[in-house]
């Protein structure tokens, strides 16, 4: 009897490793099944929850080591309490670890964030360049620690992107399964961030994926809702946010004035991005001009965040006990704008000086502080008819948050889970939807896609504008020796006249070509440079790009409409 019930229970274990080993040979080879994604989702939940929990409980820890500060919440308050020249020198400090390590790890010197984990989703099948990541990751974790004065969530998303980046490497998955992939880390890392499960589900779509396909929906709100369950078990159910009252609002009377917040808070995200644009391009000519190294430009940002610092400790870190003052009404109107123009400027130094971080918290911070002073006013003038002027803070949170993500779906919902109050939903949706109007048509549609767009990475217009430049010539030619290739006389002719194009450029350089002439083919060589001449390699026909641009039209149509 024995003897029998421990074959059955072998032969159990053993066909069970059989139908594991199937799978996974059936995930590498056709890809896993609606139900194995599933599956996979939760486990990448499970990871980029986790990771967002250890980035802040990594930042929790230094700042308290380097700081002395028993309450990282309370950060600011502490640090106004420290002698001076500490509080100068930790910024300092921190901006030689992070410059070194960003001059030894990476080739450009720069902090990746989430408008790589855009362009990877967009034009790398959901895949991010790992090294790069990492180093950013720690780069941001120390500007954190040490007085920077940017955020934690975005470089949470981008850890949370190189995880499912090794998953989908290790599946070998396609271009739709990558995104998707990289779609269930964002949202897990963004719930688990803030215990905002339904903002960080359509987060991942509204900002990552860029669309909101069904096939994408249940395996991203099963990640989101793993990370947010991460939260919990390390945090507790609670918000970020504590309001000390009920919000009420004169719906009629008092929405006028919402929409006028929503035009300043379109202004103050605009400025804020701009700033940072300005900022970078300043210290890349400074940098050009004086011949600084790599290496000093965060230092350099440290000087002056640390100078700062001194008499406005509240730049420090990711600022939510600011932002905190601001939702319970504890600042003077002086103060809240004061408050905004020093942000603004340390905001701009933290990620024009390449120091690492999000900006996303302060964009929290500064709205919560706009929509405070613009309440103060507000509320003075028309008591009568005024609700508290917390409410136009809550509101301008958003309103701020919105236009700088370009994301006021996930962004109104995230400030309704930060806070807990889902009764002046009106309120900020006015002032999110304004303010996001306006911002739109004075940058690329969001921070993150006007970086890449000045990058020459051009997201913001939509796939008929960038799928182009996802083509090289070299992969849509036809070669000198083809069957049916161009007659190399007839090329050698129009290379003579100036027109060809070189093998390594895309179909974004080439099609203006075809336009401008309407030749049938264009001629493709290798440029060796020099005064050598130019050596031909083939033709590129306009029907042949035509043919691979609409195929991929249609395959992306496809995807965000599956």
């Amino acid at each position: 009897m024995a003897d029998g019930v421990r074959s059955f229970v072998a032969e159990s274990v053993s066909q069970a490793r059989l139908s594991a080993l199937e799978a996974w040979r059936t995930v590498l080879t056709r890809g896993p099944s609606r139900l194995q994604f599933w599956f996979i989702a939760l486990a990448i939940g499970v990871g980029a929850g986790f990771a967002a929990i250890l980035f802040r409980w990594g930042i929790e820890t230094l700042q308290k080591l380097i700081y002395g500060v028993d309450d990282p919440n309370l950060l600011h308050t502490f640090a106004a309490g420290l002698a001076w020249y500490w509080v100068w020198a930790i910024p300092v400090i921190g901006g030689l670890v992070v410059g070194a390590l960003l001059h030894w790890f990476t080739d450009d010197g720069r902090v990746r964030g989430v408008a790589d984990v855009i362009e990877g989703a967009a034009l790398s099948d959901g895949r991010l360049q790992v090294r790069r990541g990492l180093v950013s990751a720690l780069a941001s974790l120390i500007t954190l620690s040490t007085g920077g004065s940017t955020g934690r969530e975005g470089p949470v998303v981008h850890i949370a992107g190189l995880i499912s980046t090794y998953v989908a490497k290790a599946i070998r998955a396609d271009g739709i399964t990558g995104r998707d992939l990289l779609g269930c880390a964002v949202a897990a890392a963004v719930s688990a961030s803030f215990n905002a499960p339904i903002a960080g589900a359509l987060f991942a779509l509204e900002v990552v994926l860029r669309h909101f396909a069904v096939h994408a929906f249940a395996p991203i709100v099963i990640a989101s809702a793993a990370g947010t369950v991460i939260n919990r078990l390390a945090y507790g159910g609670v918000t970020e946010f504590s309001l000390p009252m009920q919000n009420a609002l004169e719906f009629y009377v008092e929405l006028p004035a919402f929409l006028l917040l929503g035009l300043l808070c379109g202004l103050v995200a605009v400025v804020t991005m701009r700033s940072v644009f300005w900022a970078e391009d300043l210290g890349t000519a400074l940098q050009s001009r004086t011949g600084l190294p790599r290496w000093g430009r965060p230092a350099a940002a440290g000087v002056l965040l640390g100078a700062i610092a001194i008499f406005f400790p509240h730049i420090i870190g990711v600022g939510y006990e600011t932002t905190s003052l601001a939702l319970t009404g504890n600042l003077l109107f002086h103060e809240a704008v004061v408050f905004v123009i020093i942000k603004v400027i340390a905001v701009a130094i933290t990620m024009g000086g390449r120091m690492g971080g999000g900006v996303f918290s302060p964009s929290l911070m500064l709205g919560a502080l706009t929509g405070l002073a613009f309440g103060t006013v507000a509320t003075a003038l028309f008591p009568e008819v005024s609700g508290e002027g917390t409410l136009y803070a809550l509101a301008g949170m958003g309103g701020v948050a919105a236009a700088v993500l370009g994301a006021p779906i996930s962004t109104t919902l995230i400030v309704f889970e930060l806070t807990g109050d889902w009764q002046t939903g009106l309120a900020v949706m006015v002032t999110v939807s304004i303010s996001t109007a306006l911002s739109t048509q004075l940058v690329k549609r969001s921070f993150f896609l006007t970086q890449l767009d000045r990058r020459g990475v051009r997201l913001a217009a939509g796939p008929q504008a960038y799928l182009l430049g996802t083509f090289k010539v070299e992969s849509v030619m036809r070669a000198k020796d083809a069957p049916r290739s161009a007659p190399e006389e007839t090329c050698w002719q129009m290379i003579e006249e100036g027109t060809y194009v070189d093998r390594q450029a895309t179909l974004e350089q080439a099609m203006p070509i075809f336009e401008k002439t309407n030749p049938v083919f264009i001629p493709v060589v290798k440029l060796s440079g020099g005064d050598k001449p130019p050596e031909l390699w083939g033709a590129l026909f306009q029907v042949d790009a035509l043919r691979a641009y609409n195929r991929a039209l249609a395959a992306t149509a496809a995807e965000e409409h599956s």
